[in-house]
């Protein structure tokens, strides 16, 4: 787990973006990620069981570093952690919920689409960001384009990134990784093929 002070941007090349209906897929899944390579996944808040899904990995599978993400509001910050949330990642920022992910104890990753909005988020003292939706906001050019005028912000991309992509966004010098839901395609986990998710893991492992 990295501590407030350690870089969510540091874990991995990829952070797996994972949107789960199953909480029993959450284990094995965890389990391939890690076999793969890339010990972090990002669970997104977006069904009935993300949360269920979040403990069971926190619990049963510790050699993963596991976060939420899809963050919305200030109760979300506050279920997340108390479901063994390891890191927070919001799709975008107010100022509400900045206050929130500040005192929720663990990393964040604000998000951030705009260089307004990454200038807000530098004000309250936060340097490490979401870029979100990347591909639709300007993808890698636009991040190339913006790191001259706001030097000490540096981003997880996130949003149409592929493996085919997310070597030009890896190659920026404020990208620290990328967040990615190819590795955890739909159809690997209605089969459980999990073998094939350790595979897509290796792969974004080695970027």
């Amino acid at each position: 787990m990295p501590s407030t002070s350690e870089s969510v941007l540091s874990l991995a090349p990829v952070v797996p973006v994972v949107v789960l209906d199953d909480v029993a897929h959450a284990v094995p899944l965890a389990r391939a990620l890690v076999a793969g390579g890339l010990p972090v996944i990002e669970l997104t808040l977006r069904t009935p069981v993300a949360l269920e899904a979040l403990a069971a990995i926190a619990s049963e599978v510790p050699e993963i570093t596991v976060g939420a993400g899809t963050v919305l509001t200030p109760r979300h910050v506050d279920q997340a952690v108390s479901a063994g949330a390891e890191f927070l990642v919001s799709p975008g920022a107010t100022p509400d919920l900045l206050r929130a992910m500040g005192a929720s104890g663990v990393p964040f990753l604000p998000g951030t689409a705009t260089v307004s909005e990454v200038m807000a988020v530098l004000e309250a003292g936060v340097t490490e960001m979401k870029f979100f939706p990347a591909e639709a906001s300007g993808g890698a050019a636009y991040l190339k384009s913006i790191a001259s005028p706001v030097p000490t912000a540096r981003f997880c991309p996130t949003g149409g990134i592929t493996a085919a992509t997310a070597p030009s966004y890896l190659a920026l010098p404020n990208v620290g990784c990328v967040g990615g839901s190819w590795l955890t395609p739909a159809d690997a986990l209605a089969d459980k093929d999990w073998d094939r998710v350790r595979r897509l893991a290796a792969e974004a492992a080695a970027l």
